[in-house]
């Protein structure tokens, strides 16, 4: 049997970002207690996050971009630079958690600990370009995580496939002109115009011409389709 790993950590909870916004911890425990209740939780090897170093938030993110986001959960403001990226004190910590927790179940499937992992964790990532809070998203954690790969265990290729009803700007972005990451998105189109990027000619540039694809559905498409 293949060994699975599971992260999740409650202090993902602490994200607080206001009544009636989508990306609300009660999404996280939807996704806990539907694992729990298919009685896989005895099958997975359970992850408890680490905080991440800032040096490998920095490999994709910039000095700046690190530095608002901690001054503003410091200040005690609600929202970080958009009215979408609602927040309380504890965002930038749960940010780094969730960073950091991805990073240590990479370190566990590349030494062999784990052969593959599911990673629970908020806020989320693909809208947050490289100095830009966007959509829920203020650090990029799969782009964060593609870079560890990269620069830390030497793999020379990564694959990322996106599977969300909106298109994962900053992933793409952040890549874009790199050869050395695939970027892989399905998603709906039109959605709101939102975030206005992702058709079938974005491909990727210079360099990294070839090593981007889009995959726009139409509204109420299913899985037949």
């Amino acid at each position: 049997m293949k060994r699975t790993g599971f992260l999740y950590d409650e202090r993902y909870l602490l994200h607080r970002t206001g009544p009636c916004h989508p990306e609300a911890p009660e999404r996280l425990e939807a996704v806990y207690k539907g694992i729990q209740q298919a009685g896989l939780l005895p099958r997975l090897t359970r992850i408890k996050a680490q905080r991440a170093d800032e040096k490998w938030v920095r490999l994709v993110h910039s000095a700046e971009h690190i530095r608002r986001f901690r001054d503003a959960c410091c200040t005690g403001v609600t929202e970080f630079e958009h009215p979408d990226n609602q927040m309380c004190s504890a965002s930038f910590e749960t940010a780094m958690l969730a960073v950091g927790g991805i990073l240590e179940t990479l370190d566990m499937v590349m030494e062999g600990k784990l052969d593959n992992a599911f990673c629970a964790v908020r806020p989320p990532g693909h809208h947050a370009e490289v100095s830009q809070a966007m959509g829920f998203c203020y650090f990029n954690n799969v782009a964060i995580a593609a870079r560890y790969l990269l620069n830390k265990w030497g793999v020379q290729r990564v694959g990322i496939a996106d599977f969300d009803v909106h298109h994962g700007n900053g992933t793409q972005h952040i890549f874009e002109q790199d050869r050395s990451v695939f970027y892989y998105s399905i998603h709906e189109h039109p959605t709101f115009a939102y975030p206005g990027t992702g058709r079938e000619f974005e491909k990727g540039l210079n360099a990294g011409e070839g090593f981007t694809l889009n995959t726009p559905v139409l509204p109420g498409m299913g899985d037949s389709e």
